[in-house]
């Protein structure tokens, strides 16, 4: 007889159900004890495991239909095992951080373990259908950083039920019944990220499951240090929905409560599927067997009797005795399941190991085999015979021993040429190539869509053509491209009703509609997240940031999960966002910011777009929409008033990534700028003019791609001198750029005078324009700059002016 069991007699309890379920459990544990042992015993380089979670990703696992989203972090291995994404092999290849997809499709080692992803793209890195597949974004490390995109994932939802124009998109969607699962641990909602992201899915209503898997510990910190009332569902009560008014539903569940944690998780869902309303289920009185992870013992920092609390209640132990209480399975046959599942387990982990192994072992006897060969055919044989002797004796020597073994050899066989030097340089060369290929590409799409693909369309103009600020022409563009692409959808702050602060979106709510162009709380984090999700779900969203001083609360998304993705998946996923904001020389401390520097080191994966006008900028989006890369776009926040013409053709218009243009040709000196510094360097330029000097100015135009065919070089090889130009801090865009041309352009042979870089002072730029003008580069600093150069050069035609 069931005690307190409401899904008595349903076809969820049979024998053959929960006995299965036992048997998923016990080999998910044992694979987490193997795991623990293998990276104690160098197999590995960290373990971090879903132990004592199995029970409730179990139940959630019956509730998750073809469609769903999981988005969570790296203790949901049970789970992905339940819904088939995983296989105990795959769990261990991971491990091994073994570099083929074949072995660990999630992310092709790159990846530490726990990191799981569903494969969306085939091999042109084209979509598959999302509908028939279990999805599961690839998790991230930093802690609740996986909750922003939650938010987008279960928007996407909400956006496909109501928007009928885009019920042809079939792969992505069946009328929105899509359930986002998010997964968290206790500790991790302490984090802001959390907590915004809450607070949003309250206010959008949407289909998002939060699952928090509360273990009472966050690494050594116990919950009383980490949330208030000891609980985050108590903590979050104000959040709870009533008849009067909406929000989310809150439900608490034991983790070792099988049928509880079934019934809790069927009603959860059916909630969110059918409502979409937002339900965080909170899983208490879980535990952690092996601790936190192999990084170190949890008997530190727990005491003896918090042990014993653990111990009974390991939900697997107490899944057992309900097992037995209810007469489901003797004791005899779990003891054989238990068996059979350490024995899966063991050969899974086998079967793993002698895979990775298979290759690298290949790669190793060939690699020995060359080395001697050389060693006995050489008057360095001592040498090469000490290389050799240290690569036999390397524990599990993998192929950084490999590569770096062969350049030993070639150091020390030095100019002496030989064939077998010439069989080792290919080994190396061969080698560094397949090694490029498993660690180092998908940073961008290698697609067929990649923008880079894309070819200009130039901007035509007839007598017809007006002249209009440039907050008109971005207008232009946003209406042509809402008009003729039903799933671009805008979001931001202040971006529907009055159509965003400068009125790029001036009028085209009400044209278009809310659902659309939707104006958003104050909360960046979240605004880029819901951007993800919607593109990681077929649809191509563009978020503001209203100002460019304002993503650096947004920036951990950026860079640990947006800009990252296509990477750390390999290829698999991709998320084609556009992050619109405004940016360089307002006025203030805040609203001024050119923080280039900082994304140029963060957002690699992402395009960094700095168009300087308006036209530019329609050009630079249509590449982007053509494309499927997620890009930064920073408009000229001076220029949405200044004066251009509107091209008849605005909604065509193409600017290539990576190709500077020439926009004042000169003989004597080159200004590499970009944004808003184009027209100070260009006025500069007119004076120069004035003094004798010829200056070329180059707008880079995008920072990331940087001048793909080396295009600034040779306006150097005619001027022989160059200046870098930009609002950033001293040493980083301009910095950047100097690299970029004179150490990868080798740009460096052709300058008669030094480099010099132009930048903004250290420290945040005051209000007011003396404040601009005494911390960002001036007019008068360029021409003084540039004059200074030249006067070096040629002191008789350019006498010092001070």
């Amino acid at each position: 007889m069931l005690e307190n069991d409401s899904l008595t007699g349903s076809n969820v309890l049979t024998k053959e159900n929960i006995t299965n379920d036992y048997r998923l459990a016990c080999e998910s544990r044992q694979v987490s004890l193997l795991g623990r042992k293998d990276t104690m015993g160098g197999r590995s380089k960290f373990g971090i495991f879903g132990d004592g979670k199995e029970l409730a990703q179990i139940a959630l696992a019956k509730a998750f239909r073809p469609g769903d989203f999981r988005s969570g972090y790296y203790r949901d291995q049970t789970l992905e095992a339940a819904l088939g994404n995983l296989s105990w092999q795959q769990f261990f290849a991971q491990m091994y951080a073994h570099a083929d997809l074949a072995h660990e499709p999630s992310t092709g080692g790159r990846s530490m373990n726990g990191h799981f992803s569903t494969r969306w793209l085939d091999e042109n890195g084209q979509w598959l259908d999302q509908t028939k597949l279990f999805n599961s974004v690839c998790d991230i490390s930093s802690t609740a950083g996986q909750i922003p995109r939650s938010i987008g994932l279960a928007y996407a939802s909400k956006v496909y039920r109501n928007n009928k124009d885009l019920s042809s998109l079939t792969n992505f969607s069946h009328q929105g019944n899509e359930i986002v699962f998010a997964t968290i641990g206790d500790a991790s909602t302490s984090q802001g990220m959390f907590w915004e992201g809450m607070n949003a899915a309250g206010v959008l209503q949407i289909p998002l499951l939060t699952s928090v898997w509360d273990d009472g510990y966050g690494i050594s910190v116990p919950v009383e240090y980490q949330t208030t009332k000891g609980s985050i569902s108590k903590a979050m009560a104000g959040l709870q929905r009533n008849e009067d008014e909406p929000g989310m539903e809150i439900m608490t569940v034991a983790g070792w409560d099988y049928p509880a944690l079934i019934e809790t998780y069927q009603k959860a869902a059916k909630i969110c599927r059918e409502e979409q309303v937002p339900v965080l289920v909170h899983v208490t009185e879980l535990t952690q067997p092996q601790g936190h992870s192999t990084s170190g013992s949890h008997e530190r920092y727990k005491s003896k009797q918090r042990l014993k609390w653990e111990n009974e209640r390991d939900c697997n132990l107490r899944f057992r005795d309900w097992i037995l209480k209810n007469g489901y399975a003797t004791d005899e046959e779990l003891e054989q399941i238990e068996k059979e599942a350490k024995e899966y387990a063991t050969q899974a982990r086998n079967q793993a190991w002698q895979a990775y192994r298979k290759e690298l072992d290949k790669e190793y006897l060939e690699t020995i085999q060359l080395l001697q060969e050389a060693g006995q055919e050489s008057s360095y044989a001592n040498e090469l015979s000490n290389v050799t002797l240290e690569l036999s004796r390397t524990y599990l020597p993998l192929r950084r021993d490999f590569v770096s073994s062969i350049r030993k050899a070639l150091r020390i066989i030095g100019k002496n040429e030989s064939p077998l030097k010439t069989s080792l340089q290919q080994l190396l060369r061969k080698s560094l190539q397949e090694n490029k290929e498993r660690f180092n590409t998908h940073l961008y799409s290698e697609s067929p869509e990649s923008p880079m693909h894309v070819q200009a369309v130039k901007p035509v103009f007839s007598d017809n053509s007006p002249t209009v600020d440039g907050r008109e022409i971005i207008r232009s563009y946003f209406n042509s491209l809402f008009e003729k692409d039903p799933k671009v959808i805008a979001l931001g702050e202040d971006i529907g009703m009055i159509g965003d602060v400068n009125q790029g979106f001036a009028g085209l709510q009400e044209k278009y509609g809310e659902l659309r162009i939707t104006d958003t709380g104050i909360r960046e984090t979240t605004i880029v997240g819901q951007g993800i999700g919607l593109a990681m779900r077929g649809l191509r969203p563009i978020v503001e940031i209203q100002y460019f001083d304002y993503i650096y609360y947004a920036l951990a998304t950026l860079t640990d999960d947006l800009a990252s993705l296509r990477y750390r998946t390999a290829g698999g996923q991709k998320a084609p966002l556009i992050v619109r904001t405004r940016g360089h020389r307002l006025e203030g401390i805040w609203h001024s910011g050119s923080p280039m520097g900082a994304m140029l080191g963060s957002l690699r994966g992402m395009h960094v777009i700095v168009p300087r006008n308006f036209t530019q900028a329609a050009g630079f989006y249509n590449t982007l929409m053509k494309g499927d890369d997620p890009a930064l776009i920073v408009e000229p926040l001076n220029s949405y008033r200044q004066k251009e013409m509107l091209p008849d053709n605005i909604g065509e218009i193409c600017v290539p990534l990576g190709m500077p243009e020439i926009i004042r040709e000169g003989k004597d000196i080159t200004i590499v700028t970009y944004g808003s510094m184009c027209r100070i360097v260009m006025e500069a330029a007119a004076q120069l003019h004035d003094l004798g000097i010829e200056a070329e100015v180059i707008d880079v135009q995008t920072l990331l791609p940087f001048d793909i065919h080396s295009s600034i070089v040779e306006s150097i090889k005619k001027t022989n001198r160059v200046i870098f130009a930009d609002e950033d801090h001293p040493g980083s865009a301009s910095g950047y750029m100097m690299q970029q041309v004179l150490e990868k352009q080798n740009a460096y042979r052709w300058l008669d005078s030094a480099p010099v870089t132009i930048s903004a002072k250290d420290h945040r730029t005051p209000y007011g324009s003396d404040g601009d003008y005494f911390t960002k580069p001036n007019m008068d600093d360029i021409i003084e700059t540039a004059y200074q150069i030249m006067h070096e050069a040629d002191p008789n035609n350019y006498p010092e002016i001070f």
